[in-house]
């Protein structure tokens, strides 16, 4: 993923190092260095599986030292979550400013879905290491992934709070449609329809939207 467009730096951070001599500062390489592991990560990750990639691996296509990654993570887990947690990061960003000049409910679930997709399927290694390799990198990955779908569930709920005149449903109908909404977007990453992603986008939208309807009599 093109993780180095989303840091909040007042510098240009180049991706690859000059050769030789250089006056770059040292926060500058620092910063480079940790990009490129994030990335080669979210890389070797995608096309290896958690399991079997390695710290050499994933150094080996960052192009630094086993010393260098040492330097900026602990171990592989802790450089999978940090790629991870990155990621998910640009996607809240992109969903929060997605519809931000709408205020029709329709209208702005519709773009939040629509850049959702679009994020994923211009991002497929990152999408398989977010949908997929995150529930084989233990009980710390799959917690993190837990939050990540309250988030998406309260993301959702703030938004309709925001809307006079629209019904406010239970949390729970939230989290419900957030675990609907990863179980066919990452059926489609596992059948290698990452590319396809957005054409879900009116499937899910009545996913969404479907919170909205008045509950059933008893």
């Amino acid at each position: 993923m093109a993780i180095d467009e989303t840091l909040t730096t007042e510098i240009e951070i180049p991706r690859v190092l000059p050769r030789g001599p250089h006056t770059l500062g040292r926060d500058v390489v620092e910063a480079s260095q940790r990009t490129r592991l994030l990335e080669a990560m979210a890389e070797v990750v995608a096309a290896k599986g958690y399991g079997s990639a390695s710290v050499a691996d994933v150094i080996a296509l960052a192009g630094v030292s086993r010393k260098t990654f040492y330097v900026h993570f602990r171990d592989k887990l802790d450089c999978f979550l940090a790629a991870y947690e990155l990621g998910v990061e640009v996607i809240f960003a992109a969903l929060r400013s997605a519809g931000a000049d709408e205020r029709d409910v329709i209208a702005i679930t519709r773009a939040r879905i629509r850049e959702y997709l679009r994020v994923l399927a211009s991002e497929p290694a990152f999408a398989r290491t977010f949908l997929i390799e995150v529930n084989a990198a233990g009980p710390q990955a799959r917690e993190r992934r837990r939050d990540v779908h309250r988030r998406f569930a309260e993301l959702a709920r703030e938004m309709v709070a925001q809307l006079p005149g629209v019904a406010q449903a239970p949390p729970e109908l939230h989290l419900a449609a957030v675990g609907a909404t990863d179980e066919l977007v990452s059926t489609w990453v596992l059948e290698g329809r990452t590319a396809e992603l957005p054409e879900l986008e009116d499937v899910l939208v009545h996913v969404q939207l479907s919170l909205l309807s008045p509950p059933f009599p008893r």
